[in-house]
């Protein structure tokens, strides 16, 4: 697409827009691994951070898992019997059938978990003192600014986007690394669960490090090389018996392995990531940093050549465990990673997420066979390894059918912004019919209406004995999404459509009703804050709820009132987010706004790092702070803290980075520009009425549009799509007056562009 030309409008400095944000500046001292500038290629992440003159660089790998634990599918986790232990109040039964296997086991993990690694801590020499960092988000490396005496020198540290080395430029100053491992920091809690001590090497041509036997997976090493003043290092992983010549060979001299290209190397994919994505240019700075800071991470999170993108990615804690053992969370963390790239056009940045559940489906399979007693479904619970183990223990997470429905609809979405009628027959389809299998067998009729009997809405109570109910609102917006996909779906591949998908439609209720409300599920209301937004998911993200249709207008209304009423007492990081997105459904701008200028403010640290719970008090009680501290309070709060009444956990320890409050702020930005809706799309509805002005390029939207828009508030707007294939073109555009909109509908073949245009009316 063509640069857009705005309408004409007075060169005012109060009215133009930020503009994209290319580089960003962290100021030293950043006293702890997730204050650190991050650098990633999916796989492998570094953490930079430090105070002084020692620079230190947390070493993750998101491909590092200790595979033990958790629970296998068996027949115990049957449907049936899970619903006679609910509708008995059968706790122990329940317990029974979640039990992770290796529970209590001496020397074994109760369920599989990413591994702390370790870092480098590279001593500059006597004098020096780290004052900045300086992140090239166009080029992919961090400079990091130092003094010496009256000096103000820079060494560069960099990653690969491809290959998982690492190099430092400029390093003359340094004059000693040193290495932190995991075990140094938790060796006794390691040792507990039958972990060896990671051994050291050197060899004779320079090249140390440490490699790390595991008790049943693939060891890790990591080594590095010091030539003057470049420093080389490589992670790498190993089967069976740790080879330091072959490491060694890993960092032969060489073109190849000279800083400057690798440098090269990194600047040319990240300048191409940076070209072929969407950009944005706001009226709010905060909201810009938030997108473009955001689609780096997203594309240091997701790079195609590392591996599906987990709750931390790969950026993972020395000295801990990592919370949730950084796994694929699947009843809306995994989606609100993934969620930018759709409208940023990083299609490829998907793929790796749907090749690895993909792979999984044999294991879907059985899950579906062993709850539903049928050979044709698949069933993805909430919590999992990349092997598709599920954790166990959270039954409510492990019914929840929604996490596979969610799925099922973003490989679809994928198809539709893509046009990948291939992926759509193979993978999409298959994916859809086999995840609709397991709703039948849930689903009971009674002649008039589909109900579903036993449903959850995620983590709604926790697991607590009360933690269901029939039609919960959440599952009817997903199997609802599910059935106009499909039907959509087989319309695109030329396949007759099952009769049954329409019928569930509209014998299915839309959402479960009350007081002219949306409920959790019959019977239950929101009863107090809670981070979940899942009652509302018919609005965003499964667009199930028709606004223009006066039935679902006023409860929607009330619904939202109800929702603002109880409050954001108990939300953590992602939550804001998906707040937003709501807030941009109904054209409330200033809220969506609102909302991701909290997220900034209360759930990212001084280093920017996305978090779960709060930073600050103020807000929520999700891992906030003690409002009353004592000398003998240990200052991070670790510990729990309490429940609330409905059992929400209420955090508190040590810095819990989550990488979806930070994915969800890229995608509610893009909501806010522009959305589809019952598709139709919506341009600049989340945009507040006190911006002056406004514009996107390169939007990727449903249907394979390629869309650019451009507001002003005293010139006006103008938008340009661009169909890739041919097809029907439903828009709402700005009419002639602020805040005004009116449809627009019209078919259009591949290959063309159309443009809107117009101006308010004065006064």
């Amino acid at each position: 697409m063509t640069h857009m030309t705005p309408p004409a409008s007075a060169d005012d400095p109060a009215k133009r827009v930020s503009g994209p944000v290319d580089r960003l500046t962290w100021a030293f001292p950043l006293p702890r691994t997730h204050t650190g500038v991050p650098l990633g290629n999916g796989r492998t992440g570094l953490l930079v951070w430090g105070a002084d003159n020692v620079l230190r660089l947390t070493i993750g790998r998101a491909d590092l898992w200790d595979h033990r634990g958790g629970m296998p599918w068996t027949e115990a986790q049957y449907y049936a019997a899970i619903r006679s232990c609910l509708e008995s109040n059968d706790e122990a039964g329940i317990a029974r059938i979640f039990r992770p296997a290796t529970e209590s086991e001496p020397g074994q993990p109760a369920r599989p978990s990413v591994l702390p690694l370790g870092r480098l801590e590279l001593v500059l020499r006597e004098g020096c003192a780290l004052t900045e960092a300086n992140l090239s988000m166009r080029e992919g490396f961090v400079e990091v600014i130092y003094r010496l005496g009256s000096a103000r020198k820079a060494l560069q540290v960099g990653l690969h986007p491809q290959r998982d080395f690492a190099w430092i430029g400029a390093a003359e100053d340094v004059e000693d690394v040193r290495v932190v491992t995991s075990w140094d920091i938790m060796g006794e809690r390691l040792a507990a669960l039958s972990f060896s001590e990671p051994e050291a090497f050197s060899t004779a041509d320079g090249v140390a490090g440490w490699h790390w036997d595991l008790p049943e997976d693939p060891g890790v090493s990591v080594a590095w090389r010091k030539e003057r003043s470049e420093i080389l290092l490589v992670v790498d992983r190993y089967d069976g018996t740790f080879d330091s010549a072959a490491a060694a060979s890993r960092l032969e001299p060489g073109e190849a392995m000279r800083v400057e290209t690798l440098r090269g190397e990194t600047r040319s994919w990240w300048a191409g990531y940076r070209d072929r994505v969407a950009s944005v240019s706001l009226s709010n700075p905060v909201l810009q940093q938030i997108h473009d800071f955001g689609l780096y991470l997203f594309g240091a999170l997701t790079n195609p050549n590392g591996v599906a993108a987990t709750l931390q990615g790969p950026w993972i804690e020395e000295y801990d465990f990592p919370p949730w053992s950084s796994d694929y969370h699947f009843n809306i963390n995994v989606q609100m990673c993934y969620s930018p790239g759709f409208r940023a056009g990083a299609f490829d940045h998907l793929r790796p997420l749907f090749d690895l559940v993909w792979s999984w489906r044999e294991r879907l399979r059985t899950n579906a066979r062993h709850f539903a007693g049928i050979d044709d479904g698949y069933m993805l619970p909430h919590a999992v390894d990349d092997r598709c183990t599920c954790m166990g223990s959270f039954w409510t997470g492990s019914i929840d059918h929604a996490c596979t429905a969610w799925v099922a609809a973003m490989m679809f979405d994928y198809a539709d912004y893509t046009g990948d009628v291939e992926f759509l027959r193979e993978r999409a389809f298959p994916f859809m019919r086999g995840t609709l299998a397991v709703y039948r067998a849930m689903l009971e009729d009674d002649g008039e209406q589909l109900r579903l009997p036993v449903s959850v809405s995620p983590e709604y109570r926790g697991a607590q004995m009360d933690a269901w109910g029939a039609n919960a609102s959440f599952q009817l917006a997903a199997l609802h999404r599910l059935c106009e996909n499909l039907i959509v779906a087989a319309r695109t591949l030329g396949v007759a459509a099952d009769p049954s998908w329409a019928d569930i439609g509209k014998r299915l209720p839309g959402a479960t009703t009350a007081d002219g409300r949306i409920m959790l599920w019959e019977g239950v209301d929101l009863e107090e804050s809670h981070r979940h937004h899942s009652h509302l998911a018919g609005i965003a993200p499964f667009d199930t709820l028709d606004f223009d249709d006066g039935r679902w207008r006023e409860v929607i209304d009330r619904s939202l009132r109800h929702w603002i009423r109880m409050g954001m007492g108990l939300w953590s990081g992602w939550c804001m987010s998906w707040a937003s997105a709501l807030h941009s459904r109904v054209g409330n701008g200033e809220g969506a706004e609102l909302m991701l200028e909290l997220w900034q403010r209360v759930f990212t640290n001084e280093g920017r790092a996305s978090m779960h719970d709060a930073t600050i008090n103020g807000i929520t009680l999700m891992g906030a702070p003690p409002l009353i501290r004592s000398d003998a309070m240990s200052p991070d709060g670790e510990g729990a803290a309490g429940r609330g009444s409905t059992g929400t956990a209420i955090l508190r320890q040590a810095e819990r980075m989550q990488m979806d409050g930070a994915m969800g702020g890229v995608a509610a930005v893009q909501e806010m520009l522009l959305h589809d809706r019952r598709g139709v799309l919506r341009f600049f509805r989340g945009v507040p009425a006190s911006w002056p002005r406004a514009s996107f390029e390169r939007f990727r939207a449903p249907g394979g549009f390629l869309v650019s828009g451009w507001w002003d508030r005293a010139a006006g707007w103008r938008v340009e799509v661009y169909a890739t294939r041919p097809g029907r073109l439903r828009l709402e555009l700005p009419g002639s007056e602020l805040g005004r909109y009116e449809p627009v509908e019209m078919d259009v073949s591949g290959g063309r562009r159309v443009e809107f245009e117009g101006t308010w009316d004065a006064g």
